[in-house]
Order: C-alpha cells, then structure tokens, then sequence
C-alpha cells in the first residue's frame, strides 16, 4: 500500500475506497449468484429461472450503485449530493419502468380507453381485456383475419406507449363504425335496378342506428366537437375502368362488421342474380373492329386455275 502511495500519488483514504469499492462489487456478484442457483435447485419451470434472473441483476444493481455512492462520498457531511445521485442512478436504470409506472397513471386519470374497447395502437388493433401497472393486454384483431376479427393471441404492451404512439380508439362514445361495400356493375347494367336493390337490402340488414343510438351519438359528438351527419345508410356512385361502382356506406357495431357485411352482400349477389338487368362487372379487355375484315388464304392451296386443291 505504501508503495502504491508513493509510486501512484494516490492517498491512503482513496486506496481503502477502492478496495472497499471492489469488495462491494465482489460480493454483490457472489451474492447473486448463490440465491440464483438456490432458486434453480427449488424451481424447475424455465419462466422462474428467467424472473428471477431478471430480478437478481436489478436488485445487484441499485444495491451496487448506493454502496459504490455510499462509499465514495461522504454521506454524512454532504447527504443532499449523495441522495441526488442515488436518485439519478435509479432514475436512468428504471427508465423504462417509470414510463411505464406514468403511463398506467395516464391510463386511470385521462381514461383514454378502458377495459371492453376496441383500440389500435403502435400497428396493433384488439379488444383491450387487462389493464395493470406496468403494461395492458388486448386480444389481437386483423393481422392476417379478415373484417376486424379476432386472431386469438394476446398481447401484451407496455404502458409507455401511450406517450409515443397515437392511439385510435373504436369505441370510445359509441360503438359504431362506418363501413363501406362496393358492388361494380358492367356499363349496360341498368343501374337505377342495382341502386334499388342495394338500397332495399340496407333497409334490411343495415343497423336503424338513428333510432337505438341516434341520440348518444350526437351526444359524444358535442363533447368532442364532432360533425355528425346523416346516420342512415346511403349509396354512392362513381364511374370506374370496368364499370359503374356503386358504394353502400352504412354504421355498424365494430364488432358486428363481419356479419353484417356478410348478410349484405348475400342478399345483393341473390338479387343481381334473380334481374336480368343486372350483371357484375370484373377487368376485361374489349376489341373493336372498323370497316370490312378481309381473310387471307393460303396460296399453296389454290390450284394454279383457281380451283381449291382437294383429295
């Protein structure tokens, strides 16, 4: 030690701090690694071992950092410096777990969504079905199903998200959803006929939501500052390459979308199949050709008189 002392330049206070600090990292080290491996002789489940990995590598760590501060400053005589650097180290190391902590917090006071609503966020769309303090799980919809239908995984997002992802949510006031269904008819369909049977099956099948929720729609509307139009279901038409394209847009429950559409378009495809008038229309190539077609014959086969050659 005198030798260090006297080569180095470095006191005797600092010598003992950095032995103190190296014993300190030594037996946080051994530490952890005895109480890991009384835990893998107790439990043999592979999610206990990585839990508790996790949780011995952060314990070392807080517990390392306040000894290493302890160690190094004078606590006693300046514990206002001490506390602050304490509180930056766990600060930075639990960054993620705060932001997470801030955002549940966010989640019960501004009620951005609750458990039951359809949301999407971050490229995710499900049926929020858990809230807890450090994450909230939905069950997944879309993805590779169809209409907004479940996918039966469930997935788990942190809370922090909320502060750096915009989040659209399905539900939130009302629980209806625009939706729209394309019929192409050809151009010689008479389209007044289409337009009838369209319309007749909206009458049907589409939602009367301006008579069940009409009422609290516009409701949530002037709460958000919300232009709420006609509810009713209506047709648009529009000229497309192949044809007429005529559009159904009605509101449906979010969660409804898959069946109503279906019941739609069964009754459309039965009465563009019962009207003569009305054909569908797909892609297709049309040629035209002006003025008389001549066709070529083969010489070789003309007798040199005239006549055609035969057997």
């Amino acid at each position: 030690m005198d030798w260090i002392t006297d080569n180095l330049g470095i006191s005797s206070s600092t010598q003992s701090k950095i032995l103190a600090s190296i014993i300190a990292i030594v037996v946080l080290f051994v530490a952890r690694g005895l109480a890991l491996r009384a835990i893998h002789r107790r439990f043999e489940e592979a999610w206990v071992g990585y839990r508790a990995r996790k949780a011995a590598t952060y314990t070392a760590t807080v517990l390392g950092v306040a000894i290493l501060a302890w160690i190094w400053i004078d606590a006693f005589n300046d514990l206002p410096t001490f506390l602050g650097l304490v509180s930056a180290g766990v600060a930075i190391a639990l960054a993620d777990v705060l932001k997470n902590l801030a955002g549940w917090i966010y989640i019960l006071g501004r009620r951005p969504f609750r458990v039951g609503d359809r949301i999407e966020i971050d490229g995710t769309r499900g049926d929020v079905v858990d809230v807890r303090l450090f994450r909230f799980s939905v069950m997944e919809i879309g993805n590779w199903v169809d209409a907004n239908q479940s996918t039966g995984r469930l997935i788990h997002i942190p809370n922090g998200v909320l502060f750096t992802n915009q989040l659209a949510n399905y539900t939130e006031g009302f629980e209806y959803i625009w939706d729209e269904i394309p019929v192409l008819i050809t151009f010689e369909s008479d389209r007044h006929r289409a337009r009838n049977i369209i319309e007749n099956t909206l009458r049907e099948h589409a939602p009367d939501v301006e008579t069940t929720a009409g009422a609290r729609i516009r409701e949530t509307a002037r709460s958000y500052h919300i232009k709420i139009g006609a509810l009713t279901p209506i047709v648009y038409l529009s000229v497309k390459d192949s044809g007429v394209l005529l559009t159904s847009r009605y509101l449906v429950n979010a969660r409804q979308q898959r069946d109503i559409g279906q019941s739609i378009w069964t009754t459309i495809l039965d009465g563009i199949d019962a009207d003569p008038l009305v054909e569908l229309a797909y892609p297709t190539v049309r040629t035209y050709l002006q003025g008389p077609i001549m066709i070529a014959t083969d010489a070789s086969a003309t007798a040199p008189d005239g006549s055609s050659k035969g057997m």
